[in-house]
């Protein structure tokens, strides 16, 4: 592994739903190097709530929060976002007492949301790099989203109207929620990747770290 991205070696992975947080995360976890995922995280807090309803997993998290026009969503939108605060306060917390522990974070789609006292905290911890989905790719998470749900936070942008089906909906909220969220991601992030560039199957962790220095130039 290069050297210039060692001592310690400490990535934040942020960006859409589907964007492939998850898959980098464990394709570089794979390569020793330590990770956490917030989701897992968050689901384990959530996990008492959860199981009253009869849910496991990220895609129980996603079923408990419900379609965003549901009665509960609102609420349970907020609970989400609440323990998320929590968790993204504690991993930082950890790397504040630890200036020497390495980590990749695969955050998750809602990091953007947790305030600026913690983004700011995680930009100073962390290299930020945003996995970003081109225009042509919107159609590819909107299909994610809505046959492999996971928790998803609109912040009022789903708004149905009269006759439109949910998938509709989604249809035409979620290019518009995307469009949103990149420009928080890239206001956030050290160094962004083009999602498409990262699809190419002989694409490896030591090819992905050194892309990321590439943009960066060693900072850490």
């Amino acid at each position: 592994m290069d050297p210039h991205l060692q001592k310690p070696l400490r990535l934040a992975l942020i960006g859409m739903s589907g964007a492939g947080k998850t898959f980098w995360t464990k394709k570089l976890a794979a390569s020793r190097l330590p990770a956490v995922s917030c989701d897992d995280r968050i689901e384990l807090k959530l996990a008492p709530r959860l199981a009253a309803g009869g849910y496991t997993g990220i895609n129980g998290v996603a079923a408990w929060m419900g379609w965003p026009d549901s009665l509960t969503y609102t609420e349970r939108e907020s609970e989400y976002l609440a323990e998320e605060i929590h968790t993204l306060d504690e991993i930082l917390t950890e790397l504040e007492k630890q200036p020497e522990k390495s980590l990749v974070l695969d955050t998750t789609g809602s990091v953007i949301y947790t305030g600026n006292n913690l983004l700011m905290r995680l930009r100073r911890q962390m290299t930020i790099v945003h996995l970003a989905a081109s225009a042509a790719e919107q159609q590819l998470l909107i299909e994610r989203y809505l046959n492999d749900p996971k928790p998803v936070l609109w912040r009022g942008a789903f708004q149905p109207r009269q006759g439109e089906a949910p998938g509709e909906t989604v249809a035409r909220c979620y290019p518009a929620l995307i469009a949103a969220r990149r420009q928080s991601y890239e206001a956030l992030a050290h160094c962004t990747l083009e999602v498409a560039a990262l699809r190419e199957g002989s694409l490896d962790a030591p090819t992905f770290l050194k892309m990321i220095q590439s943009k960066t130039g060693s900072r850490r």
